[in-house]
């Protein structure tokens, strides 16, 4: 039986993403620039489009399927182009040379123009510098230029790294890295590991401002939500609780705006900060004499930042359940002060209509004597021209013996009358 055709279609998609995004193979003497432009998740089409601009210029062909990840050799350099959800990396690599580490930096070969035009905005730039093991000690503070605050062996010894986490005057950090034995993929992957840690912190703080500009607003939200809570509970008067309950609506609306504008980047923060910690862990440190590791001197800061951020969400999810519980526990107050209201009403139309009903009884009653009289009138002057034409006929005795008849038969049309209203409106 052929298989194939009971393969699911996404299966070899599936399948090669496991592949997806290889780690370059890179040795010693090496220069590499890593640049991360943040661009929004719409900027994709433009980002491949400026990637293919570039590769016109060197006569290499991008791949039609490179719609997120691209690995070229340029000639004069190699670039490494991958697109994420908000943001994109570009990585240079560039052979050599073994003298000064920092003195052709990868990015030079790179035509300025096309440099400038990368869509988005800057949020990572840096420089580093791959150098075969040397015979004794490097001086990695004159190679960073200043003082180094954080270096450690990697790799399980087999590389040694040294960073001050500083912009320097040219925009840019600097990572020294000493090759101790590692293979070329092995050399690649800590590279752009480092990349990706630097990165990753970089737009985990991007929430950091915004907890810091959330955070004082939230203080008076907080207080004004417990002056409510306060009023409702001496509240008696429905006009009052509903004044409360716009009150609420309005301190909602202000935190959901909030919320909207926050949830994102606190959301993003978390996953970035998680993957920090874990590109740090693979790292596998250990510590150099006399300096703190990378991971000690990124968490110094970092974890703080993150937990601030944090804070602010947790504070800005819990003001938005405790003003919903409030409003609903107010709007509760408010219906069943309504309901109240409208037992009450229903209570004196009830008793309006009865009242109705008596009258248009009584009304009815009158009615019948009003029309028997006429009538019994009628009868009279009936009976009188009757006499006149000589028929033995007594006029009273008509009359009065009229009254009972045509009570009666008033009586039976009124009431015939009323059924039949009665009726239609049903």
């Amino acid at each position: 039986m052929d298989t194939v055709e009971r393969d699911h279609p996404q299966r070899h998609v599936l399948h090669n993403e496991v592949h997806a995004r290889p780690y370059e193979a890179v040795t010693a003497p090496l220069s590499a620039t890593h640049l991360a432009f943040l661009s929004g998740e719409g900027a994709g089409a433009a980002e491949r489009a400026h990637v293919a601009a570039l590769c016109a210029r060197f006569n290499v062909a991008l791949a039609d399927d490179a719609a997120a990840f691209a690995s070229l050799d340029l000639g004069a350099f190699r670039l490494r182009w991958e697109r994420h959800t908000e943001f994109s990396t570009y990585t240079f690599f560039r052979t050599g040379p073994a003298g000064a580490p920092f003195a052709a930096p990868a990015v030079a070969a790179v035509p300025g123009d096309w440099l400038a035009a990368i869509p988005g905005q800057r949020l990572a730039a840096i420089h580093a510098a791959l150098l075969p093991a040397a015979g004794g000690a490097i001086d990695a503070a004159a190679a960073l230029g200043g003082e180094v605050l954080a270096a450690s062996l990697m790799s399980d010894g087999k590389a040694a790294v040294w960073t001050d986490f500083r912009i320097g005057p040219d925009g840019f950090e600097r990572i020294l890295v000493e090759d101790r034995g590692m293979a070329p993929r092995q050399a690649g992957r800590l590279l752009q590991r480092l990349f990706e840690i630097e990165t990753y912190r970089l737009l985990a703080l991007l929430a950091f401002p915004l907890a810091r500009e959330t955070a004082p607003a939230l203080a008076p939200i907080e207080a004004e939500l417990a002056e409510i809570a306060a009023a409702m509970r001496a509240s008696q008067d429905i006009a009052a609780e509903r004044a409360l309950l716009a009150r609420l609506t309005d301190l909602a609306a202000e935190v959901e705006r909030r919320s909207a504008a926050g949830n994102y980047r606190f959301g993003a923060a978390r996953a970035y900060h998680a993957l920090v910690a874990h590109r740090l862990g693979e790292l596998r440190e250990s510590r150099l004499a006399g300096l703190q590791t990378a991971g000690e001197f990124m968490e110094r800061r970092l974890a703080p930042a993150m937990r601030s951020c944090v804070s602010v969400a947790e504070r800005l999810e819990s003001l938005s359940v405790r003003i919903a519980r409030a409003a609903q526990l107010l709007r509760t107050r408010v219906e069943v002060a309504l309901e109240e209201q409208n037992r009450d009403l229903l209570d004196s139309m009830n008793r309006r209509a009865q009242l109705q009903l008596r009258l248009q009884q009584t009304v009815e009653g009158l009615s019948v004597a009003a029309i028997s009289y006429y009538v019994v009138g009628l009868v009279g002057y009936a009976a009188k021209a009757i006499k006149r034409l000589g028929v033995p006929l007594d006029a009273e005795i008509a009359q009065g013996a009229a009254i009972p008849i045509v009570v009666l038969f008033v009586f039976l049309g009124v009431r015939r009358i009323r059924h039949a209203l009665r009726h239609d409106r049903e």
